[in-house]
């Protein structure tokens, strides 16, 4: 018997998420979980993700991104948009949604907001690096950048690392530096003070750079042996955020190989020949899975290099999704006509 497409497509609903539901939805400790689990799940080859599409605008100081992928079941996309500026108009500098789809039909089961989820999932990334790439009794952070992605990836430090005693902070913008301070400090309990340089932040077990740079700010000199890094500010062509030497010296690990050759802190060195393809250790993915070794003594130098992927906005979604299905949200028939 036929089935009647109209008559079917009429019982599904779309849901409209909200910047505030998502956020409702979604903890750290959660999207820690799913992060992680999507990461092994690629190295396993589990996951399609072709590279993101950049849609670059010079005349207006930013970008947008188109990012695909199917994962456990589930398939969407995110447009995200980077524009440094956006803090004149009192907007994030980084906005996003998320088209989350059914892979049996293609329906769209919801569309949500992605600013959140691309904050919380790059913090996860950052927090499953220091997971397995950082020393155990790591207790000093150091942040190179005082925005919304440090607060985040200190966030997702602290659920991982069982004892922070210290963390250092430093931003061009002083005012930047005591917002984070007083924010985070309230919010995490921890002993959070203002540095006056690049230097001074980088004395640290896990360093954190969350900036625009686009030429090196963290240098080898800075490094101590055993220092753990997550290079997270470099996500397009051009960016750098660490200085030629300082790769490779140290195991480098990667989210996505294509992305990071092309967009990621390696980006420019490799461009430059100043490191080469060998010089990458391996991706995050394959650490947690097991199928390489992390951090192997207390000496090295471990960097995570972090262009964002697909596959992580897309677990977050489905998360959200499930958790807020049934409840009292806005949901209308998508293909709805007279």
């Amino acid at each position: 018997m036929a089935v009647d497409s109209n008559r079917k497509s009429k019982t599904l609903k779309t849901l409209l998420l909200s910047r505030r539901e998502v956020e409702q939805q979604l903890s750290m400790a959660e999207i820690l979980e799913v992060v992680e689990n999507a990461f092994k799940l690629k190295a396993q080859g589990k996951a399609i993700m072709p590279c993101k599409i950049y849609l670059e605008l010079p005349e207006y100081h930013g970008d947008f991104r188109a990012m695909p992928a199917y994962i456990d079941g589930s398939a969407g996309m995110k447009w995200v948009s980077v524009y440094p500026n956006n803090r004149q108009y009192n907007l994030p500098a980084v906005m996003a949604m998320i088209i989350l789809c059914d892979p049996n039909n293609s329906y769209p089961l919801a569309i949500m907001d992605g600013t959140h989820i691309t904050n919380m999932r790059t913090g996860a990334a950052g927090g499953i690096a220091v997971k397995y790439l950082a020393k155990k009794n790591s207790s000093v952070i150091g942040m190179v950048g005082a925005g919304e992605q440090a607060e985040a990836q200190l966030l997702a430090i602290n659920e991982v690392l069982p004892e922070i005693e210290e963390v250092k902070v430093f931003d061009r913008s002083p005012e930047m530096s005591q917002r984070f301070a007083q924010k985070m400090a309230g919010k995490l309990n921890l002993n959070i003070h203002l540095v006056e340089t690049v230097e001074a932040a980088s004395d640290a077990d896990v360093v954190v750079t969350t900036t625009y740079a686009t030429g090196p700010v963290v240098l080898r000199q800075h490094i101590k042996p055993g220092t753990h890094i997550n290079a997270i500010g470099a996500d397009a062509e051009g960016k750098q955020e660490l200085e030629a030497d300082l790769l490779a010296g140290a195991k480098i690990v990667i989210d996505d190989f294509e992305q990071a050759c092309h967009s990621g802190e390696i980006n420019v060195p490799l461009s430059k020949g100043q490191i080469k393809v060998e010089d990458i250790y391996c991706s995050l993915g394959e650490v947690a899975a097991g199928m390489k070794r992390g951090r192997e003594n207390d000496t090295e130098i471990t960097i995570f290099d972090s262009t964002g992927l697909a596959i992580q906005d897309i677990v977050c979604a489905e998360l959200a999704y499930k958790k807020t299905k049934g409840g009292k949200v806005p949901a209308f028939d998508f293909f709805e006509h007279d």
